[in-house]
């Protein structure tokens, strides 16, 4: 899979999108908050937001020290207000919804907005929450025991790369 291809979509369906009203882009650490920059670059938009779902993850007791690493190097920062905003979420990979779930109980530590959308590169289809993109570049099939990684590089170029589960 092609994740250049899969930004591409992303970004044709925000171009189309913004013909219909303002929104505010919030990306997922880390690589949401990459898609989500390079987005408000593309279109052309004054800011971007990130959001860390370090401390509202319900393994947190689990990745500990990862998770507070995470939040460290990314945290949230959110440059426009909350309150009655029109936010997309943008991730990366879209698999049990745990992750959307923490992002969203961050969000609303910052206000209540009017609508939250979501939008992904990558949907794995494989929910343990009731959790649905709005847009995904494509639905995926990858075995259970991999996880699906979005690297960028020094170009600010995306790819997907495979590896294997933890234990």
């Amino acid at each position: 899979m092609n994740a250049e291809l899969l930004y591409e979509k992303l970004l044709a369906h925000l171009r189309i999108r913004a013909k219909s009203g303002s929104f505010e882009l919030a990306g997922l650490a880390m690589g949401g908050a990459w898609i989500a920059e390079r987005l408000a670059k593309d279109l052309g938009l004054p800011h971007y937001g990130v959001i860390n779902v370090a401390f509202h993850r319900d393994d947190y007791a689990e990745k500990g020290m990862t998770a507070l690493r995470t939040a460290s190097t990314m945290s949230t920062k959110l440059p426009f207000d909350v309150n009655g905003a029109n936010v997309i979420l943008i991730d990366d990979v879209l698999l049990t919804g745990r992750t959307v779930r923490a992002a969203l109980n961050e969000l609303f530590d910052f206000g209540r907005p009017a609508q939250v959308e979501l939008m992904v590169l990558a949907d794995r289809r494989s929910r343990e929450l009731p959790v649905s993109a709005n847009f995904a570049g494509e639905v995926v099939q990858v075995a259970d025991e991999q996880i699906l990684v979005l690297e960028k590089d020094s170009t600010g170029k995306f790819s997907f790369q495979l590896e294997e589960r933890e234990s």
